[in-house]
């Protein structure tokens, strides 16, 4: 059975967005990768060590004395599960959702047309699954 990815806050994800970019990091490259102004050093720190507490990244070996981590948690991954998070604010449908975003002014009719071709080309590729078994 898969491991459940852990739930990540907004920190942890910029934490591994850094580490996604860059593969491997120490908590001093980590924090260098946010953008004014940057969180404290300990506040990474500390972030750091509880991803790895979360399984979400792992050190890899020590340089001096800085531990270099990288990722566990897959970007996909990471963007699934917390989608899974935002959709259970809407019922678990995705209808709702949309509806938010155009009322919000973040939907335009270009995404609507670029979803539509992803989602028959998503079709499309389950047909031709469906043929091949």
């Amino acid at each position: 059975m898969a491991k459940t990815p852990p739930r990540l806050a907004r920190l942890e994800l910029q934490v591994l967005e850094v580490l996604w970019a860059r593969g491997q990091a120490s908590v001093r490259e980590i924090r260098e990768g946010f953008l004014e102004p940057r969180p404290a050093y300990t506040t990474v720190q500390t972030t750091v060590y509880r991803l790895e507490a979360k399984g979400a990244l792992r050190r890899t070996r020590k340089i001096g004395n800085a531990h270099i981590f990288e990722p566990l948690v897959a970007r996909d991954v990471a963007r699934h599960r917390l989608l899974d998070t935002i959709l259970s604010f809407f019922g678990g449908r995705p209808q709702p959702m949309m509806q938010q975003l155009v009322e919000a002014g973040k939907l335009t009719m270009k995404d609507v047309r670029d979803l539509e071709k992803a989602i028959r080309k998503q079709k499309l590729q389950e047909t031709e699954r469906t043929r091949k078994k």
